[in-house]
């Protein structure tokens, strides 16, 4: 039995400002969008995601995620010069003692993403 890669799905009642923010703004693509389902697929090279309006089974006031989503990247520093004029930044490009370059933002629903980078 072999995992794949997990395919985060994030929940929001605004689905287009989503779809748009992460493909302006981050350089996704969106691979599927059905406004009837109310749901998105977008990916960026193999950074997958999944973006849904909340259906009858989920009980959904507004965005929530006790987490971040945390995506790899080969070249964060030319990522950070790219979106940090565009976003809500958590923290700004750092070097970390674990051997990480990384950056944090908020997406336009208060989800965090980090992108971080081996040193």
């Amino acid at each position: 039995m072999k995992f794949q890669p997990i395919v985060p799905m994030i929940w929001t009642n605004e689905l287009q400002e989503t779809v748009s923010f992460y493909c302006d703004v981050l350089g996704f693509s969106c691979g599927n969008y059905n406004d009837e389902w109310g749901w998105a697929a977008i990916n960026k090279d193999d950074c997958e995601m999944m973006i849904a309006k909340p259906n009858m089974h989920i009980s959904f006031d507004k965005p929530l995620f006790t987490g971040s989503f945390y995506i790899k990247v080969d070249d964060v520093e030319t990522l950070w010069n790219t979106v940090k004029d565009k976003v809500n930044i958590v923290y700004d490009l750092e070097d970390f003692d674990w051997g990480m370059r990384e950056f944090a933002i908020y997406d336009n629903n208060s989800y965090m993403i980090q992108f971080g980078q081996d040193l």
